[in-house]
Formats: C-alpha cells, sequence, structure tokens
C-alpha cells in the first residue's frame, strides 16, 4: 500500500495510528506527523515521527523519546547495581579463612 492509498482510506475506530494535516514548507516539502494514540495505561497520543514528502522521494524521520531513552538507561544502571550487591553479599570477594590446616612433613 502506497503512501497515497493509506492516506486515502477513511480512518479506522481501531486504528492506532494518528496522522496530522500536511504543512507545506517553504520549499516545497510536505511534511505529516504521525503518532500512535494512547491505550489506558499511556493516555494520550505519543509522537511516532514525521513523513517528509518532496517531490517523487518521501523520508521518514523517526521522533525520539528522550525520557524513554534515559528511563532504560536509569533502570540498567539500577539493576546492574542489585545484581552487584547480591553477588557481594552471597559470596564475598575475600577467601574463605575458616578451615582447618594441616602441616605435612
Amino acid at each position: 500500500m502506497t503512501l497515497r492509498e493509506r492516506f486515502d482510506q477513511p480512518a479506522r475506530a481501531d486504528d492506532s495510528l494518528i496522522y496530522g494535516a500536511p504543512h507545506e514548507t517553504a520549499d516545497g516539502a510536505t511534511v505529516i506527523t504521525v503518532a500512535r494514540s494512547g491505550g489506558w495505561l499511556r493516555p494520550g497520543p505519543r509522537a511516532l515521527g514525521i513523513f517528509v514528502v518532496h517531490g517523487e522521494n518521501v523520508s521518514w524521520t523517526p521522533a525520539m523519546d528522550a525520557e524513554r531513552i534515559a528511563f532504560v538507561g536509569v533502570l540498567t544502571g539500577l539493576l546492574a547495581a542489585v545484581i552487584a550487591t547480591l553477588a557481594v553479599l552471597r559470596r564475598p570477594p575475600w577467601p574463605d579463612m575458616h578451615g582447618t590446616f594441616t602441616i605435612q612433613q
């Protein structure tokens, strides 16, 4: 399905993508925003990116969600710290000093 065919179709009630109104720029390119409708866990639309139509060329530029990237980074660091702490508490890094020593002659 081409981009033009997609825009010519009527919107469905269960369609989760929201296309914005096309905007013409000064150099003749058309910019179309794309968002995803939110569900009950995340209300409100979430930006996905933009289509840029310039003549016969169409390009897709994804939107970057800096909050999600930061959240994944913080969560990864926290998880690494918890795993390292549990590993040290379960088995300390120093050698075992309990046991019997025998001296052989």
